[in-house]
């Protein structure tokens, strides 16, 4: 078997699991819950599942057959794991059920398990063929780089996830049969198996039996998620991403979201709404006199929707639709508005708590006229505020506050937050029956027991509690919210999460020099292209192919730099991590002064290259040579990179900042380093 069909089949790898991670990953997004707490775990799971299948390939040898066997479980084990995710989701849990962190990290890690040990083993088993562990890192990331770009910019929005895994089962299952002869006859049983897949439409199939008792009328994929429209009893229900976005028939938060932001201001000329316009929010502000109403909506796919099954919610010829961030829109426009409403669920992600910073709300009064309003909700309030959404609510308070002079918080089923430079009123009833707004659910009788005295106090202790103010790269209303989320669920560490977090710890503390400045290395790259990716998202919104773009950079620098640094001397590992240290503590600096798109683009290649110089000038610092270095260096990458996003993601930036994770991230990588000098000493 020669070298070249070997990174031939790395690349083929590479491109196989980045598509499938990707596939994966949203598909259990749908399944457990949909914040970006669970996509931590799930991605840490990930990673490291594949760095324990490295691990395991340390002492594999040259075995040419277990690559061909290996390239057909990687064909058979995605489209395997898609249906039967979807069909044992509500066979294991209770249907309908919230799924919390332990049962989220349990089932993702039996759910990822055999395909990332298969694909962690191969690429150990690929240096040994090919005696050249740098040459593998760089065909895989190449691979890497292909199967990102595909999947960002063509896959995704053509295809479902199920047709979009044909495509590299398809391309394994060619390699398979390339590289061994007598995998021919299960390669063509494969291919055939694959068609009479797509022939039965298994995908729609699999996603009905998702939604037991529902009828499922529409499913689709767009770059931010996949969308299900249900129906039952005439209601339609939109989830995107496992997460209910809205319903048809939910006529009091509607009614809350639109009355209580525009019974400040009943003339306004022109209102702006971000999110919310298909739910029937756009309607119930029209009856207000408004001369232009622009709604923005960030997904085309949940405007085609909602056009197709509630053509009357933006039939108005004052309804003005703009697909786009909303954020950059607010950022960039030159418009002014009388009202904005965010219409948008609570920040349980980075992307959502964009929406309610300090920087957000000052961008939002420059387009506000002199005595325009804000209005937004957050939490769920039912006559108790526990201490988790007190937090949550006091952050939110003092960071409009610090922009508006005047805040306004109603305790309705949400807590809803209007903010101005004029005074605002709590006569919500009084003003709606003044303009002759009718209602279905915010009658007077309803708004006097929602508004009572003790409701209203209750709020204002909340908001009068120290809690900091959520800035863009201090984004800690996004840690409240998963705080207070996580308040619903008991957490009970299982057999299975103290044997991973055991067998971590002890592989943490075994760690040589050379191993641990892989893992430094990996821990930033995770860490680090997080941080980035914040970056891109503050100053260029949620432009999807815009954070296509800072990943494939990530990725392509990976593979230039090993493959530049594929001859160099092992004494440069040292210098290698002063260099990740460096490039870590000037981010901060860069994303403050110079942070639009070139730079950061430009930014995140540097990173990855030196990342990616590391790993073949660390494979001739381990003498050990062979299969068991390659095991050991894939497997510290990867566990460092697991620990880097989890930890980054979920915890440390919204807790320290972005400039503290930079500093630590800095710091872990200067001590490897000197490890690593001293050692060589």
């Amino acid at each position: 078997m020669t070298a070249w069909l070997i990174y031939l089949a790395v690349g083929a790898v590479g491109a196989a699991s980045v598509i499938t991670q990707l596939a994966l990953l949203r598909e259990m997004l749908g399944a457990f819950s949909g914040n970006e707490l669970m996509l931590g775990i799930m991605l840490g799971n990930w990673l490291l599942l594949t760095g324990l299948g490295a691990w395991l390939g340390r002492n594999t040898g040259k075995r040419q057959n277990f690559f061909s066997v290996g390239l057909i479980l990687l064909a058979v084990l995605p489209l395997a794991q898609v249906v039967l995710l979807r069909v044992l989701r509500n066979v294991v849990f209770l249907p309908g059920a919230t799924l919390g962190v332990v049962e989220t990290f349990a089932g993702s890690f039996v759910v990822l398990l055999p395909f990332c040990l298969v694909s962690g083993y191969l690429l150990t088993l690929a240096c040994g063929l090919t005696g050249n562990i740098g040459g593998v890192y760089v065909a895989d990331s190449l691979g890497s780089v292909a199967g990102g770009v595909v999947f960002s910019f063509v896959l995704v929005r053509w295809f479902d996830h199920f047709t979009i895994l044909c495509g590299p089962a398809i391309l394994c299952l060619t390699l398979a049969a390339w590289m061994n002869r007598k995998a021919i006859p299960v390669a063509v049983l494969g291919v055939v198996a694959v068609g009479a897949a797509l022939w039965w439409g298994v995908d729609a199939r699999s996603t009905a039996w998702q939604f037991p008792g529902q009828h499922v009328v529409f499913t689709g994929s767009s770059p931010y998620g996949k969308l299900v429209v249900t129906e039952n009893g005439g209601q339609f229900n939109f989830i995107e991403n496992g997460l209910p976005i809205f319903t048809t028939h939910d006529t009091e938060r509607i009614e809350e979201t639109a009355h209580f932001a525009m019974a400040q201001w009943p003339d306004a000329q022109r209102v702006l709404l971000i999110g919310g316009g298909v739910t029937g929010t756009a309607r119930e502000i029209l009856k207000y006199p408004v001369r232009e109403l622009t709604y923005i909506e960030l997904d085309p796919l949940i405007i085609e929707a909602g056009q197709r099954f509630m053509p009357a919610a933006l039939a108005d010829r004052r309804v003005r639709v703009v697909n786009t961030d909303g954020r950059r829109f607010v950022q960039t426009t030159s418009e002014k508005f009388d009202v904005v409403i965010v219409d948008l669920a609570d920040p349980a992600t980075a992307q959502l708590n964009r929406f309610f910073t300090a920087e957000f709300f000052t961008a939002v009064r420059r387009v506000l006229s002199a005595d325009g309003v804000v209005a937004f909700g957050l939490g769920r309030y039912e006559n108790y505020v526990s201490p988790e959404l007190a937090q949550l609510l006091a952050s939110a308070y003092r960071t409009v506050h610090e922009v508006f002079p005047n805040v306004l918080v109603l305790p309705g089923g949400r807590v809803f937050f209007a903010a101005s430079a004029a005074e605002l009123t709590r006569d919500i009833a009084g003003r709606l029956e003044e303009h002759r707004i009718q209602t279905q659910w915010m009658k007077r009788n309803v708004l006097d027991a929602l508004l009572t005295p003790d409701r209203l106090a209750d709020v204002q202790r909340a908001v009068a509690e120290p809690a900091k103010v959520n800035r863009d790269f201090a984004p800690v209303l996004y840690f409240y919210q998963l705080r207070h989320w996580l308040s619903q669920f008991p957490v009970r560490v299982g057999l299975l999460e103290a044997a991973v977090l055991t067998a971590l710890g002890i592989y943490l503390w075994r760690l040589r020099p050379v191993t641990l400045a892989i893992f430094a290395g990996g821990f930033a790259a995770s860490a680090l292209e997080i941080v980035l990716l914040l970056g891109v998202q503050i100053a260029r919104g949620a432009l999807y192919q815009q954070l296509g773009v800072i990943v494939a950079a990530f990725m392509a620098g990976l593979a230039v730099g090993a493959w530049q640094a594929r001859h160099w001397p092992a004494r440069r590992l040292a210098g290698l991590a002063f260099g990740v240290a460096v490039v870590a503590a000037v981010i901060p600096a860069v994303l403050q002064y110079a942070g639009n798109l070139p730079v950061i683009v430009a930014m995140t290649f540097a990173l990855a290259a030196v990342v990616g110089m590391e790993f073949p000038v660390a494979s001739l610092a381990d003498l050990t040579g062979g299969t068991a270095t390659a095991g050991r260096l894939y497997a510290a990458d990867l566990v460092g990179a697991c620990l880097g996003a989890w930890l980054a993601s979920t915890l440390l930036i919204p807790l320290l900042g972005v400039t503290l994770v930079c500093v630590l991230t800095a710091v872990l990588n200067a001590v490897a380093g000197m490890v690593v000098w001293r050692r060589k000493g």
